[in-house]
């Protein structure tokens, strides 16, 4: 059994949902273990990891949507707005998705089914810069 730990770093230029599948399947692969689970862990509170449908944007924008709607941008709606009016809005969609994944490796690939890709759902609007670490235990 083996192990790999690896920061992720990601550049977000605009909230929503940011495919990050490649950069995976690339560090994935170079670790040349054929069986085994990733564990991917974003370490912020206002960005999670959704694994969600690759292939038709629509659905990426109406999950982006959606979220728009359940936690508004409405600044008499927060006490907590020190970073601005997406400041709360922005922790709130990260309580309500995801911020930790488990991928199981098969054949020395991510076992994704056919139309999900692994997406870094951006919360707040400026430029963000992610840090996502990636352990993989294996063989």
């Amino acid at each position: 059994m083996r192990q790999a730990q690896h920061p992720l770093i990601i550049e977000n230029h605009r909230q929503g949902l940011t495919d990050i599948s490649a950069e995976v399947a690339q560090w994935v692969a170079a670790q040349h273990m054929t069986s085994g689970v990733l564990t991917m862990f974003c370490t912020h509170t206002s960005a999670s990891l959704l694994i969600q449908e690759n292939a038709a944007p629509e659905a990426r924008a109406d999950l982006e949507r959606y979220f728009a709607r359940l936690a508004p941008e409405d600044p008499g709606a927060y006490d907590h707005d020190e970073e601005g009016p997406d400041d709360m809005p922005a922790h709130l969609r990260a309580a309500l998705t995801q911020v930790h994944l488990s991928i199981p490796i098969a054949g020395g690939r991510l076992a994704l089914g056919q139309w999900q890709g692994i997406y870094l759902f951006e919360h707040r609007r400026r430029p963000q810069r992610r840090t996502i670490m990636l352990h993989m235990v294996g063989e």
